[in-house]
């Protein structure tokens, strides 16, 4: 049997217990019904403490976390730039003007045309947030209106990201899912980029940002609370 043969027969005997009329999807046609009896929620947890359990995993995961409320947005976001030294910080189109207002600092403009180089001069870049899951610590980007394509948060070496609490922040990860689009260019982030070597020696920053800072944003009147 020629080396084709051997790999049909491997298909045809995997296949042999798909019932009648099933089989892989494709162009017209939809493959097999996909159980989805597991659980979404995970326990009973108020909207309160989902939150507090996303500050929680988000700083496991090394990410600097800040409580804020819209008055106090701007003035916070000014002060972490400027403890930073940031000259410059890069927004995406569809940002609120209002989170930078009075910050001093220059405005970089997210142009396609950019290069990895030019973004990797960028001290910070700022964006918004699509969902945060509170059981992972994960922020979700889709690369809408306030957060941008999905190199500008993956070349400057500071990302600061607000998180709309709590209408943003979800349990689960089965709680993520279905408000977030399958064709959107999804960024998955856990704290910042890091890596190790063989040794484990851990290293931040190879894959993208080195500091990652959320910034939790209330609708209600919330003093910041930083390294929550």
């Amino acid at each position: 049997m020629s080396s084709r043969d051997v790999m049909l027969a491997r298909v045809r005997q995997a296949l042999a217990d798909v019932p009648a009329g099933e089989g892989p999807g494709g162009e017209g046609r939809e493959g097999p019904p996909v159980a989805r009896d597991y659980h979404r929620v995970h326990g009973s947890r108020t909207r309160a403490q989902t939150v507090d359990l996303l500050a929680e995993h988000l700083a496991d995961y090394r990410a600097i976390v800040h409580r804020t409320d819209a008055e106090g947005l701007p003035g916070l976001i000014g002060r972490l730039l400027a403890e930073r030294g940031a000259r410059s910080v890069l927004v995406p189109p569809g940002l609120d003007l209002s989170w930078t207002a009075g910050t001093g600092i220059t405005l970089v403009e997210d142009r396609a045309s950019s290069t990895a180089r030019e973004l990797d001069l960028v001290d910070s870049v700022l964006t918004g947030c699509a969902v945060a899951i509170a059981e992972t610590g994960t922020l979700i980007l889709d690369a809408g209106p306030d957060q941008g394509r999905r190199r500008i948060t993956l070349v400057p070496d500071h990302h600061l990201c607000v998180v709309r609490v709590p209408e943003q922040v979800v349990s689960s990860v089965p709680e993520a899912l279905p408000r977030v689009a399958p064709d959107r260019p999804l960024t998955w982030i856990s704290g910042p980029s890091a890596t190790s070597d063989i040794e484990l020696d851990r290293v931040e920053g190879v894959h993208g940002p080195r500091t990652l800072e959320v910034i939790l944003l209330s609708a209600a009147p919330e003093a910041d609370r930083a390294g929550s």
